[in-house]
């Protein structure tokens, strides 16, 4: 029996520490116990999953290997005698033990680490995430551009996990990958938190741990329901589980619609219930059946992409409200439609309208959408 029964895995999220864990399991030949400590936050609770798979081999006589995941989830208030139920059992383990935390050096775990062999996970460089990526692509055949794999690493500024999901959501149906392509990444939060907030949610087991998964996040509460919106439907399968999800959202958009209405904020509280505890307790008979990829929000996508887009309308609505004295938001929606077909069937009177509201270069663009018509246009302008 080794001295310290137990190692501690520490390091920031998505470099690896569960999934190495998981396949040196399989490689000994091990039968792999998991569980996330944060499930298990007093010493009974403890006592009863990781002291017994601790003691004890496998039903048919084989090894077994313990993980207790991301422990520093039970600092704070939510440790209710759990760390302690913990360092007893890597005292007394009769097989391997692993813990894993992102930051192992919490006053918390003073006494446990003493018991611990401390092995440190750095974050992997921008070239090592990029070169895991070109194995990801050929081995799914997706042709990907240099700039756009080495945008999406460092992106993740070395999440691995987060970098893999990026390119998985992003190049889904497609064969090729450009730059384009992901440079609307630039435009949102950081997503190494807000999967991890997902996974809380969607495989929450009590309604106090789903609705404790929002503090975590970096995001607001609007955009959090986008991404569990577009998530529920990949990660409940159960049909009658999916209905019972997607009525709790409904009911939690709702109340956002009242809140928009009224400006009554205190509804918001009904808005994160039903939104983290009513989707989390809607899982009844669905089973988890390997990885599933969290998605990006495609309504918030779209936007992303369509930013640039809305801008310009938004500039050309400005000039036309200029000349008529009309709203921006009227301009926009009733004359850029007739400016457009003006503008692709007559080209003199496009350069008049043109010169009038006095449209730049790249207004005239979007409203002919054809590089041959803008020129002709704008030489007429001179």
């Amino acid at each position: 029996m080794p001295k310290k029964r137990a190692v501690f895995l520490y390091g920031p999220p998505g470099i690896g520490k569960t999934v190495t864990v998981e396949v040196l399991s399989r490689v000994l030949s091990m039968e792999f116990v998991e569980t996330n400590a944060s499930d298990y936050r007093t010493e009974d609770a403890v006592n009863r999953f990781a002291g017994l798979a601790s003691q004890f081999g496998s039903l048919f006589g084989g090894r077994r290997l313990v993980l207790l995941d991301e422990i520093d989830g039970l600092t704070g208030a939510s440790d209710r005698g759990g760390v302690k139920a913990i360092t007893e059992v890597v005292k007394n383990a009769r097989g391997p033990v692993v813990l894993t935390a992102n930051n192992a050096y919490e006053p918390r775990f003073a006494a446990l680490r003493s018991y611990c062999l401390m092995l440190e996970f750095k974050k992997p460089s921008a070239g090592d995430v990029v070169k895991h990526l070109k194995r990801i692509c050929g081995g799914e055949k997706l042709q990907a551009d240099e700039a756009a794999l080495k945008f999406i690493a460092q992106r993740s500024e070395g999440d691995v996990r987060s970098a893999v999901n990026d390119l998985q959501a992003l190049g889904q149906g497609k064969e090729r990958l450009t730059y384009e392509d992901v440079s609307w990444l630039g435009h949102r939060d950081r997503q190494d938190t807000i999967f991890n907030v997902l996974r809380q949610i969607l495989y929450a087991k009590t309604c106090s741990g789903a609705k404790q998964a929002v503090d975590l996040a970096d995001v607001d509460v609007d955009f959090l329901f986008e991404w569990i919106y577009e998530n529920v439907p990949a990660h409940f399968t159960d049909p009658h589980d999916l209905a019972d999800a997607m009525d709790a959202l409904a009911v939690a958009d709702i109340y956002r619609g009242r809140i928009r209405r009224t400006q009554e904020w205190g509804l918001l509280r009904y808005v994160i219930d039903f939104m983290t505890a009513g989707v989390a307790m809607a899982r009844k008979n669905t089973r988890t059946s390997g990885f599933v990829p969290f998605r990006f929000p495609e309504r918030i996508q779209m936007l992303s992409r369509s930013r640039a887009e809305r801008a310009i309308q938004r500039n050309i609505g400005n000039k036309i409200k200029a000349k008529n004295h009309i709203s921006v938001v009227r301009a926009t929606k009733e004359f850029i439609p007739y400016l457009k077909i003006i503008f692709q069937d007559n080209a003199e009177m496009a350069a008049g309208l043109a010169k009038w509201l006095r449209l730049d270069e790249e207004m005239v663009q979007y409203l002919v959408n054809d590089d041959a018509r803008a020129k002709a246009i704008l030489e007429r302008m001179i």
